[in-house]
């Protein structure tokens, strides 16, 4: 892979080439994709969607869109760092094509952006429940009428894919989605490859997947575009990720990391003096002993360790990245990049503590019982409403949810995969208080 190419400006429908030094600076093509995301109401749905605590009402704890702002401002950082490295060992492509460091940062910035705007309610649950309503609830009916390959985007959906079909899916009147540049969407692919083959190596790419079936010729589109790597893995094309999804990668690492465990210190799951100790670890090196003895409160300690564990990590993870850019251009880096760090050891320890203190705790776990039933209703009255429809059987009720509902999904559509993608998309959509208020409409408990 070559930086020229991977910098795309390009955006879809563009029929001639984007140069960067033909850019205006004022208002340059890679922070217009920042935005775009951020006025996009599939970004400002993430006020109220779970980071850590479903239907948190609680004001410190992060939302998604808290969560996805502090990853772009990491990311931002991350990106621009990288970025005065790189063009320092590729100098023409400032002085012949016109980059500059902060395009690496704005590009990464954006994507980081985005990362979690494909996700549905109720945190990583919702996709869960999405995906065992389609395998092992009512929605298994259709497994016989749909290919492998469009079975398994249900029965595993991924907020990945279906944030690329956000960014990207052609509406009415609005061509192409947001219509970001291929630099940025190509940094946002976090795993380009589709559902199947599931997990067909241990490279990173692999972990999961990255479009929907209906989104494969855009994707390949983009991925052409930008030069990204083609591989044949069990008869099947996976690409190489770009370079900047890595440290899209890592700046989201980082923030959940640290930040999602001061979202438990400050919840009282985690006890202060214990949680402290595990972030003085990772920060032994950088700390300023009589600085931190002189903080009085628990937010201001906390502030001043998140501050050093986050500038180190930032620095630790680019430090990797260019040290293996050649690797990472040549598609065989195969794992994260804070996986790599010197750091693992104590990042282990605070995920470790996180997971049993947090994601495990009493409070998430009945939130999340509680985001099973009611994704798994929604989905059943829609499919069914939308069945029935196309059968010519349309009960009254149908009738009802279609006319209080149908303007939001595809229910008229004559491909079943298109419509049950479309509903799927549709439920994902929805914030945590969204969908638990259509469920109580739906169970008449609430009018």
């Amino acid at each position: 892979m070559n930086w020229e190419q991977l910098l795309s400006l390009k955006r879809q429908g563009d029929t001639n080439k984007r140069l960067r030094k033909e850019q205006d600076e004022t208002r340059l093509g890679f922070e217009v994709d920042y935005d775009r995301i951020i006025f996009s109401s599939a970004f400002r749905s993430l006020q109220d969607k779970t980071q850590v605590i479903p239907l948190s009402k609680t004001s410190f704890v992060h939302t998604r869109l808290t969560h996805s702002l502090e990853v772009s401002v990491v990311g931002r950082s991350l990106g621009r760092v990288v970025g005065k490295k790189i063009l320092e060992k590729h100098p023409h492509l400032a002085t012949i094509h016109g980059y500059r460091f902060n395009d690496f940062g704005a590009i990464v910035a954006a994507a980081a952006l985005a990362h979690d705007i494909g996700n549905p309610p109720f945190g990583h649950s919702g996709e869960k429940a999405i995906g065992e309503y389609f395998k092992t609830g009512s929605g298994n009916r259709y497994k016989s009428q749909l290919t492998p390959k469009q079975y398994q985007d249900l029965i595993d959906f991924e907020g990945n894919a279906n944030g690329f079909k956000i960014l990207t899916e052609s509406r009415q009147g609005i061509e192409g989605g947001l219509r970001l540049s291929y630099a940025t969407l190509g940094a946002f692919m976090k795993y380009p490859k589709e559902s199947l083959p599931k997990k067909p190596t241990t490279h990173i790419a692999h972990k999961k997947f990255g479009f929907f079936q209906n989104e494969k010729p855009f994707f390949q589109e983009v991925a052409h575009e930008i030069g990204l790597l083609q591989h044949t893995i069990k008869n099947e094309v996976t690409y190489s990720r770009h370079p900047l999804t890595f440290l899209v990668e890592a700046a989201d690492d980082i923030c959940y990391t640290i930040i999602d465990f001061e979202d438990g210190i400050n919840l009282g799951l985690i006890e202060e003096e214990y949680a402290l100790e595990y972030l003085i670890k990772l920060v032994k090196d950088a700390i300023n002993t009589s600085k931190y003895n002189n903080l009085v409160t628990t937010a201001d300690r906390l502030s001043y360790l998140r501050s050093l564990a986050i500038n180190t990590l930032i620095g630790e993870a680019a430090s990797i990245f260019i040290d293996h850019e050649e690797q990472i251009l040549s598609g065989t880096f195969d794992a994260a990049l804070i996986d790599k760090s010197k750091y693992q050891a104590q990042i282990n320890d605070i995920i470790k503590i996180s997971v049993e203190k947090i994601y495990q705790s009493q409070e998430v776990t009945e939130k999340e019982i509680a985001g099973y039933e009611i994704l798994a209703t929604l989905l059943d009255r829609y499919c069914v409403a939308t069945d029935n429809y196309t059968q010519g059987q349309s009960s009254n009720y149908d009738k009802l949810i279609l006319r209080a509902e149908g303007a939001n999904f595809e229910y008229k559509n004559d491909d079943l995969y298109a419509r049950l993608i479309s509903i799927s998309n549709y439920v994902a959509s929805l914030t945590d208080g969204n969908a638990l208020l259509k469920f109580q409409k739906i169970r008449g408990l609430q009018l």
